[in-house]
C-alpha cells in the first residue's frame, strides 16, 4: 500500500500521526539519480488531516527544520523534492528528473 510508507515516515521523522486513508495523491516524479543508476518512481501525498505538532526527530539527517515559502526554497534541498514542489505549484501531477534526452 503506497500510503502506508508516508504515514509511517511522518511519525518517525516528525512525530505526526496520519491515517493512510487521509493521504491524497498529489505528484509523481520519475527520476534517475545518476547515469547508469536504476530509475525510481517517487510518489507524493498530502495529508487531509493529522494529529500532533511537527518536531525534528532525526536531526542527524536534516540540515534545517523550518517552514519555507514554496516560492523561496533554500538551495540545499533534495532535487526531486524541488522538482515536486515546482510541479505541484505549476498544476502538474507528473515530473521527470535526471533523464538524458
Amino acid at each position: 500500500m503506497a500510503t502506508a510508507g508516508p504515514a509511517r515516515e511522518a511519525f518517525e521523522e516528525a512525530g505526526l500521526v496520519i491515517d493512510p486513508a487521509d493521504l491524497e495523491f498529489v505528484h509523481t516524479v520519475h527520476t534517475v539519480d545518476r547515469p547508469g543508476a536504476p530509475p525510481r518512481i517517487q510518489l507524493f501525498f498530502c495529508p487531509r488531516h493529522w494529529e500532533g505538532t511537527p518536531e525534528e526527530r532525526e536531526p542527524d539527517r536534516c540540515l534545517a527544520w523550518k517552514w519555507w515559502d514554496t516560492k523561496d526554497l533554500p538551495e540545499s534541498i533534495v532535487p526531486y523534492t524541488r522538482v515536486t514542489i515546482e510541479g505541484i505549484r505549476a498544476g502538474r501531477s507528473y515530473s521527470e528528473l535526471g533523464w538524458s534526452r
